[in-house]
């Protein structure tokens, strides 16, 4: 018998071609020139795309995560994907996939992260990817884009996976570069682009000090044509969403933070989760600010609890901006 108790959801994928095997660990102090003596590392699968079908998984939702894959530590990787229950598609990457770590200094709560590279990305490498997308895509589902660009892409690189996912309704959240790019040039019926406050402002050339600050910029952004909708994170604040005729802000409930590892992920889980069920724009704005919240209370690379963002989704209040 089917499990009619779950919510109905439209499709999701999300592609991650730069993932990461994240290490995260602790010392008492940080102290140059001397070995530290670290605690038993925790290992969790990571990269953008991929943290966002965790999240979408912890939140009881379903997901296909396409992520590439190369080496032994694309293998551990697959096995702790598999161990958490998230629904994948290896992609054959070039090389070995890369390693992070995150070090926290329990005296003072402070976090190191060290990110090292990917591997090179050449044609035939991406060709790959756009044949998997065009039989993997579901019309009418979401697509979801985000975290850092492998090295050897070009930099419209975005741009030419959307293409592959025609009938899609594709979310950015990408930065640097890849960003910049997808701003100046935009990319054709782009839903959602998403981005953090300090990237904005880089974007915006002044600061946007105020919630109607940031609104007025991610709202000139959609009359402009860069996407349908565009969100900004203002961190502990809250995040704000703007369309071409609505701007809405979700307040960011009060939480202590452990980690801010997977924030943003979180959020693009939640926030796609809600839509991919029919919820409202300002319904999905409150799951996605609840779920970052309840991201940074977690440890390490632990990603949102579905408890957690329960308890806190009444405190993600909504207003219009």
């Amino acid at each position: 018998m089917p499990d009619t108790s779950a919510p109905r959801q439209a499709p999701i994928l999300t592609l991650t071609l730069n993932p990461a095997l994240d290490m995260a660990s602790a010392v008492p102090v940080m102290v140059p020139d001397e070995k530290l003596r670290c605690s038993d590392p925790r290992l969790d699968p990571g990269g953008g795309g991929l943290n966002v079908s965790r999240a979408v998984h912890a939140l009881g939702g379903e997901s296909l995560a396409l992520v590439a894959l190369g080496g032994l530590t694309g293998d551990r990787l697959a096995e702790l994907i598999r161990r958490e229950g998230v629904m994948f598609l290896g992609i054959t990457g070039p090389g070995e996939t890369r390693q992070s770590l995150t070090v926290t200094e329990s005296s003072t709560g402070r976090q190191y992260r060290f990110m090292l590279p990917g591997p090179v990305w050449h044609q035939e490498d991406q060709d790959r990817v756009f044949m998997l997308l065009r039989a993997a895509g579901k019309p009418g589902g979401f697509a979801v884009i985000s975290g850092s660009q492998p090295p050897g892409v070009p930099i419209d690189f975005p741009a030419r996976l959307a293409a592959a996912m025609a009938g899609m309704r594709v979310v950015l959240d990408t930065s640097g570069a890849a960003l910049t790019q997808a701003v100046d040039h935009p990319i054709p019926d782009l839903d959602l682009l998403r981005m953090d406050g300090e990237e904005a402002e880089t974007l915006a050339q002044r600061p946007l000090d105020s919630r109607a600050d940031t609104a007025d910029f991610a709202q000139s952004l959609v009359r402009r044509g860069v996407a349908r909708n565009v969100i900004v994170a203002r961190g502990a604040d809250g995040s704000v969403l703007a369309d071409a005729d609505n701007r809405l802000f979700a307040k960011a409930p009060k939480v202590k933070v452990k980690s801010k590892v997977g924030a943003g992920d979180s959020f693009v889980g939640g926030y796609v989760l809600a839509l991919a069920r029919g919820l409202t724009k300002a319904e999905a704005l409150s799951q996605g600010v609840a779920a970052a919240a309840a991201a940074v209370m977690s440890d390490a690379t632990e990603l949102c609890r579905a408890a957690d963002v329960t308890r806190l989704l009444p405190e993600a209040a909504v207003s219009t901006v």
